[in-house]
């Protein structure tokens, strides 16, 4: 199932809950998608901030995803 395929399902499990309520295997079914949903986001971002670079004041340029997997290490 790609992305938009989910997001398309998740909105369908949210206006059935709004209109008439969801079984436990519905609900289940919209918490995983929701998580994947999250965790999809959250690696796009992390992905795009790894490739950002800013100028520092002294003109040297330092890449913000090297910066943080040092403060990580």
């Amino acid at each position: 199932m790609g992305l938009e395929e989910r997001i398309k399902r998740i909105n369908e499990l949210y206006h059935k809950s709004q209109a008439e309520g969801l079984t436990e295997a519905e609900k289940q079914e919209q918490a995983k998608l929701r998580a994947e949903y999250v965790a999809n986001v959250k690696a796009n971002l992390k992905s795009q901030l790894d490739n950002v670079s800013i100028q520092e004041a002294d003109g040297s340029i330092t890449n913000l995803g090297e910066k943080f997997r040092k403060q990580t290490s």
